[in-house]
């Protein structure tokens, strides 16, 4: 059975949520449909720009069953199944695989900050548990362990992991594993900050997975396309200068917060952040705003708020 081929713009989508705090599952399918008009290749479901750690475990299963029911067949859908132990990864694993995904995103286990050696035993036993398709996320900002390039590409060897997501600002290590030749899908960060976006799809990479797709599927399609012709390097570079300050806007706050309350101001049904998170006002929302119309994705997407109209 050959891999699964994942390339191109990778959004990691938000949880929507009704005003009661529940999840709003039309919301969802409005949200799902907007990435598949607009080129979007994959979608991460309770990532954590979805507000993961904040579900409950009832809440992550529902959500994997209702929009498991929403595939049309454009895109793949994939779903965080990072637990707080190896076992309970194995459960979100197996219960993934049986109610429709398409595959899962795993991260080290958060907060335990587990040494590497132990982390690359994990990624390796849970990927023997399934035979779903799973895609790693090297992010140590939120979790505090750091995978090397060795520690990767010995991951890599196992044949039921699809992508790689690199979140570190290390330029060598996403080219140490380009050049590996892993046959994993290597993608990237698209907070400019970490600056791996660039880089990444010089070097060979095969898409980015991205926040900013989630109110920017298009453009982010565009500079997520991999660079198999010099013309699309071209687009890729016109696109990402273009949409540059929203990119900053998207990273301006932690994840999702900026986001979220940019797609609840142009009147994308996002709903509210789950406290203790609480949404941009004020000059800080504005300028995201601005930044909507001075882009004319306003215009693009057919947005037209009171919000908008006022910023």
């Amino acid at each position: 059975m050959s891999k699964m081929k994942v390339e191109g713009s990778f959004v990691a989508l938000i949880t929507p949520f009704n005003q009661d705090g529940t999840t709003d599952f039309g919301a969802f399918r409005t949200l799902l449909k907007f990435q598949e008009d607009h080129g979007t290749s994959a979608v991460l479901i309770m990532g954590s720009t979805g507000e993961v750690s904040m579900l409950s475990q009832q809440e992550r299963q529902a959500i994997i069953v209702e929009t498991a029911k929403m595939k049309t067949g454009k895109m793949k859908f994939f779903y965080g199944c990072t637990g707080n132990n190896t076992e309970t990864t194995k459960d979100y694993l197996r219960f993934a695989k049986a109610n429709g995904a398409d595959g899962a995103i795993l991260a080290a286990p958060a907060y335990i900050c587990g040494p590497e050696a132990d982390i690359e035993d994990y990624f390796l036993e849970v990927a023997d548990a399934t035979d779903l398709p799973l895609g790693l996320y090297n992010n140590p900002p939120r979790v505090k362990t750091d995978l090397h390039w060795d520690n990767l590409i010995r991951i890599f060897k196992h044949p039921n992991y699809v992508v790689h997501k690199e979140s570190t600002t290390r330029v060598g290590q996403v080219a140490q594993v380009l050049r590996a030749n892993t046959d994993v899908a290597v993608m990237c960060c698209d907070s400019p900050n970490l600056g791996l976006v660039v880089p990444t799809m010089s070097l060979g990479g095969h898409g980015t997975a991205n926040m900013t797709g989630n109110i920017a599927p298009a453009e982010m399609a565009t500079i997520s396309t991999p660079w198999a012709t010099p013309d699309v390097s071209i687009s890729f570079r016109e696109t990402y200068l273009q949409i540059l300050s929203l990119l900053h806007f998207s990273y301006s706050a932690i994840n999702p917060v900026a986001i979220k309350s940019l797609m609840k101001a142009v009147g994308l049904p996002a709903g509210e952040l789950r406290k203790p998170l609480k949404g941009l006002e004020g000059e800080a929302l504005l300028k995201g705003l601005r930044i909507i119309k001075e882009l004319e994705l306003d215009k693009k997407y057919g947005w037209s708020s009171a919000a908008l109209k006022s910023a």
